[in-house]
């Protein structure tokens, strides 16, 4: 079994245009990014011509209005292309972030100008988007925040340091959160020749090593008044915790796909690889296992469509993706290592794929709020 043959959902609405949309994405993933894997994981990021690719394709921005860019699509589109990149091993580039994170921070929270001058440039690839909120002293305390905008004139002044951030070395576009007068408050950040801005050198991580990942350094840098997103200081932190819901969903998506993606890929080896006679699948102790994994996976996939069910009908709640979040990138992380045991020795060389679901697993843990926060946040829910 290959990882195309892996089954999709029968209880979401899927129409032909979703599956028009997954060959697309399919096509595009096979000849333009997985020929140069390895290449854009020795560099730490994937090129900016692939992502004008991207573009042209239709796959950037797609759930944006039409008159930005965009067509309009639901997320349902987002799930497909996130399944397609997991099941290729294709993490970088970062289409999800950009599509699914930075750019509805525009479209919802942004003004006119704000969205003519900056969502074109996304869907058409000539501008990628980042988010900076994590920083060296603290991740998920967003209060705890130090970078500081000041308001000078016409213009904010900030200065402040950001971590761990993805698309950061590339980005020309990073929604910034920055301490104001009023609180918290995000900046639409262009980077193109700003004084008193610089990024570090891609951060060498466990895995993903395709996706860059990189520091931000604002250094006084000058940004005009009109960069406020949303015209009025202090709604950032409002804006960035209605936004995580969202940005859970789709990480949990990612942990789904992945579970879904590790079986299938150990099924096929484990049906192949002869040990003592027989098939490794055909033992008790690996089809049992895989049973476990698969039924997991199963249960996995049920409750993330629900959650999909209940975003679509406007009624996800933050509780709702903090348990799906805990939930589904637990179970990635305990599937993933139970199906790299089952291939014995090769399971540790990098070049067999089940290696780099291992090594690509475990930020799911970390990222979008750590699990510790999401216990937290169901918790104070009880």
């Amino acid at each position: 079994m290959t990882a195309h043959t892996l089954k999709t959902s029968t209880t979401l609405p899927f129409q032909p245009e979703h599956e028009l949309f997954r060959a697309t994405a399919r096509r595009f993933l096979e000849t333009e990014c997985v020929p140069h894997r390895e290449a854009w994981e020795e560099a730490g990021m994937a090129p900016r011509e692939v992502w004008r690719r991207a573009g042209e394709l239709g796959l950037l921005c797609y759930r944006q209005p039409e008159a930005y860019g965009g067509m309009g699509a639901d997320i349902l589109f987002s799930i497909v292309l996130m399944e397609e990149q997991v099941r290729l091993g294709v993490v970088g580039p970062m289409l999800s972030l950009h599509n699914d994170v930075v750019a509805p921070y525009v479209e919802l929270y942004g003004d006119e100008a704000q969205k003519a001058r900056v969502l074109p440039r996304m869907a058409s690839g000539e501008w990628i988007g980042a988010i900076a909120m994590t920083e060296p002293g603290g991740g998920s305390d967003l209060r705890g925040m130090t970078t500081r905008a000041r308001r000078d004139g016409d213009d904010y002044v900030i200065s402040g340091r950001k971590t761990f951030i993805s698309n950061g070395a590339c980005a020309d576009l990073v929604v910034l959160a920055a301490q104001t007068d009023g609180g918290i408050s995000l900046f639409l950040v262009e980077t193109d020749g700003l004084e008193g801005f610089a990024r570090g050198e891609p951060l060498e991580k466990l895995g993903q090593w395709s996706a860059d990942s990189t520091e931000l350094f604002f250094d006084e840098i000058r940004v005009p008044a009109s960069a406020l997103l949303g015209g009025v200081e202090g709604r950032g932190f409002a804006q960035l915790t209605a936004r995580l819901a969202e940005e859970r969903l789709m990480a949990s998506a990612a942990a789904v796909a992945t579970i879904e993606t590790a079986i299938a890929h150990t099924v096929a080896y484990t049906s192949e690889r002869q040990a003592f006679g027989q098939r490794v699948i055909d033992f008790q102790n690996s089809r049992f296992r895989l049973a476990e994994c698969e039924t997991e996976a199963v249960v996995a996939r049920t409750y993330l469509e629900r959650c999909l069910r209940r975003f679509m009908n406007g009624r996800l709640t933050g509780e709702d993706a903090a348990m799906l979040k805990l939930w589904t990138t637990d179970r990635q992380n305990q599937v993933v290592d139970a199906c790299l045991q089952l291939f014995g020795g090769y399971g540790y060389m990098l070049e067999y794929p089940i290696s780099r679901l291992w090594l690509d697993s475990r930020v799911s843990r970390i990222y979008g709020g750590s699990n510790e926060i999401m216990k937290e946040i169901i918790g104070r829910s009880l």
